[in-house]
């Protein structure tokens, strides 16, 4: 056989990321490879590489933990999925996220009692604060209005710059970074500029909190690190820069994507406003079904390894892909329903092993007050265009909505 024949029979790869054809769903495609070819190529669609995704509950969380694969996104093999110039990509100070061994546990350590859950709980009083101010507002203004621009958006943000003690007036401009960095479709020249400028900022504003010992999470962990002298200036820039994505992009998509689906789900909404104590288990379900953060756990293999009786060659990258994991039916009955009484022992919307989110308390904590905030005093809202006219995001790499439009 030719060479021209040969290539004309092998099959193409599919193109990653895969197309979702509905808003609260995975792309469909992820159901038929867990039932076909569960670990299997696919195509970059920003590289053209070649890399390997992995779509049942116990293959994804193989990958998540396995000291056989690595979270460095500056060795070659690994599946970025937005663009970063190379020359920044191998300077810049990498966050703990994409830190392996011991040197993504002293970071780790470093972070972790700022983002526990008994401080957590003790910022209650002030996120409700914020949240009924904003609810305030929407009161006063009336509806139609914008749920993201309105409440999804500044409540996070505010809420994250006073936890990290960024100026107020400063959030539009961190919330400006943290989208230009995690979407696709923006030149790697645009990433790489606003990576620079955002760490500029946080260099200017961690040196500012070494000489002012300034009470917030930032300014604890260096006055810790004055003591210990275990992280340099770059590593918590590096910190700063992990949380500022964390800290506004996620929590905003859960609140608009979370709304909708209650919304779309009216019986189940009923259940809730008329009893509150079933809200942190529909928030689990909310995480599980929806899993805005689906591709966002890539890999490398630093040696050979197999999965589902798949060979991966060390230095070939792996996506882990949550999304697929939430909706394995050898885990979930029935997984593509939505059920706020499901017993959820596990998900993968936070990821799994050491990397594990530190933010899971702070999302579930600011999720539960909004929820039922929103749903208590404005117990008739609803959406104020048919659910197929809601813009959601497609070019980002956490899903959401770019807007939501209410009334009551």
């Amino acid at each position: 056989m030719s060479d021209t024949a040969e290539a004309e029979t092998t099959p193409e790869l599919p193109s990653f990321p895969m197309e979702r054809t509905c808003p609260f769903s995975p792309p469909p495609a992820y159901a038929e490879l867990r039932a076909n070819e569960p670990v299997s190529k696919v195509k970059m669609a920003l590289s053209g590489r070649e890399v390997w995704v992995a779509t049942t509950h116990e293959d994804v969380r193989e990958v998540l933990s396995s000291p056989s694969t690595s979270s460095s996104v500056k060795l070659p093999g690994y599946p970025l999925q937005f663009p970063v110039p190379d020359e920044v990509l191998q300077t810049m100070e990498l966050p703990l996220v994409a830190m392996d061994g011991e040197e993504h546990a002293v970071r780790r350590r470093a972070l972790i009692p700022e983002l526990s859950f008994k401080r957590m709980q003790a910022l209650r009083p002030r996120i409700q604060e914020v949240v009924d101010e904003h609810i305030d507002a929407m009161l006063a203004k009336g509806g139609p209005l914008d749920l993201v621009e309105a409440l999804a958006i500044p409540v996070p943000s505010l809420l994250f710059c006073e936890l990290m003690g960024v100026p107020l007036e400063e959030t539009d401009t961190f919330r400006a970074f943290a989208e230009t960095t995690v979407k696709s479709d923006v030149t790697p020249e645009e990433v790489g500029a606003a990576t620079q400028q955002m760490d500029v900022y946080l260099d200017k504003l961690v040196t500012e909190k070494a000489e002012n010992n300034t009470d917030d999470l930032l300014g604890r962990i260096i006055a810790r690190n004055s003591k210990s002298g275990t992280l340099k200036q770059g590593d918590i820039v590096a910190l700063g820069r992990m949380l500022l994505f964390g800290g506004f992009d996620t929590i905003t998509n859960m609140i608009a994507l979370g709304v909708t689906t209650l919304l779309a789900h009216p019986e189940q909404l009923a259940e809730i406003k008329a009893d509150p104590s079933l809200t942190p288990n529909a928030i689990e379900e909310l995480l599980r079904y929806l899993s805005i953060a689906d591709s966002a756990t890539g890999r490398v293999a630093l040696a050979d390894m197999e999965l589902s009786g798949v060979t991966i060659r060390a230095g070939e990258g792996i996506i882990a892909l949550n999304g697929s994991a939430n909706r394995d039916g050898n885990v979930f009955d029935d997984p593509d329903t939505f059920d706020i009484h499901r017993e959820i022992k596990v998900h993968s919307a936070f990821g799994h092993g050491s990397h594990q989110c530190p933010g899971a308390s702070l999302v579930r904590v600011e999720l539960e007050i909004v929820f039922d905030t929103l749903f208590r005093r404005i117990p008739e809202l609803r959406l104020a265009v048919p659910q197929d006219e809601l813009p959601f995001k497609s070019h980002t790499m956490i899903y959401g909505m770019h807007a939501l439009p209410i009334t009551w």
